[in-house]
Formats: structure tokens, sequence, C-alpha cells
């Protein structure tokens, strides 16, 4: 597997509105993105800090993923992504090394990348992305 880079964290939010003032007014960034991804039934914000982007997650679905998350575990980090060339070939090499894969096989994630999780329970309690953006490769 070949990680190029941190491509974002993940941050389980309630209320993008609520959420997006504490990242612009006090830290200085700019919101750059605000995206639907309704297959995962979340809205994203996304901001940048030098190559590495956060993304604010909210839920859409008292039954989606994020909305799950916030429930059980309040708000906060969710997720690490990783940039990666040739995802699918990652995910073999992860399964390969006996790493459980929520996805088999890459899905379309925000900001058009293609996208994969590992399951905590193999890494280590952090729920890990890896994401290849197949029109401007790293």
């Amino acid at each position: 597997m070949k990680v190029s880079h941190i491509e974002h964290l993940g941050i389980a939010v309630k209320n993008l509105e609520e959420a997006i003032p504490y990242w612009e007014n006090v830290l200085g960034l700019k919101c750059y993105n605000i995206e639907e991804v309704a297959d995962q039934k979340v809205r994203t914000a996304f901001f940048k800090v030098g190559q590495t982007k956060i993304e604010l997650l909210e839920p859409t679905d008292e039954e989606s993923t994020i909305a799950k998350f916030i429930e059980k575990r309040g708000e906060g980090i969710h997720h690490l992504a990783f940039a990666v060339e040739g995802v699918e070939d990652a995910l073999a090499d992860a399964e390969s090394k006996g790493i459980r894969l929520i996805d088999k096989a890459p899905r379309g994630g925000a900001e058009g990348l293609s996208i994969a999780f590992l399951h905590p329970k193999s890494t280590l309690g952090v729920l890990t992305e890896l994401c290849e953006d197949k029109h401007n490769k790293q």
C-alpha cells in the first residue's frame, strides 16, 4: 500500500450551520465546499489546513452511520483518511494482512473521491478510510 498523505480528518457534528462558525471564526479557516452524499446520508463541509482537509459530517437521516456514531459517542473525530494510489490494490493488501474490511470494493465519496473503509476492530480502534482521487492523481 502506498500512502501519500493524510487526505482528511472526518469529524461528526450534529449541525453544520452550528459547527462551521467555530472553524471559520475561531480558527480562521474557510469552508470551501458543502456537499450532500445521499447514499451515505450525510452533508459534508470541507476546510483546508495545508495539504490536509477537515471534513465535517452532519447526518441527514437518524439511521445513518454518523447519526448512530453521535448518539453513541457524541460529536468528535470519526475517521482518519489516507490518500493512496490504487485504492483497490490497497484494500487487497490490507485484507491479505488480516485487516477486516468494511468495504470490499471502493465506492463514491465526497469531492468525487473513490473511497473504502477499514474496520476499526482491525486498525487499533481508528476507523480508517482509504481515498483515491482518480481525476487528479496525487
